[in-house]
């Protein structure tokens, strides 16, 4: 696919869901070659290259966020678990 006005080639959804799955678990820089890669002396609008790319980082901030999240949340439903496990009265024990 051509932009009309530069004349240069544009990423389009096919080659941006493909390159997207190839690039899905890599981490950026990996992500980056891949991508530059793809593009190299193929006359792509590097404007829309760079889109894609700014794409592809946030996918991986997204990702590697939700990775922390989870891990936190892990970690504060054992804090509570635990923390009303040593609250239950003890067998034998009376409440006042």
């Amino acid at each position: 696919m051509e932009q009309q006005e530069s004349g240069q080639r544009i990423l389009d959804p096919i080659e941006r869901a493909k390159l997207g799955l190839k690039v899905f678990n890599l981490p950026y820089s990996e992500a980056v070659e891949l991508i530059d890669d793809y593009v190299d002396g193929r006359n792509y609008d590097p404007a829309g290259v760079d889109f894609f790319k700014d794409q592809v980082a946030t996918q991986i901030h997204i990702r590697e966020k939700g990775a922390e999240f989870l891990v936190t949340g892990g970690q504060i439903v054992k804090l509570v678990v635990s923390s009303f496990f040593k609250n239950l009265p003890k067998p034998g024990e009376r409440e006042a």
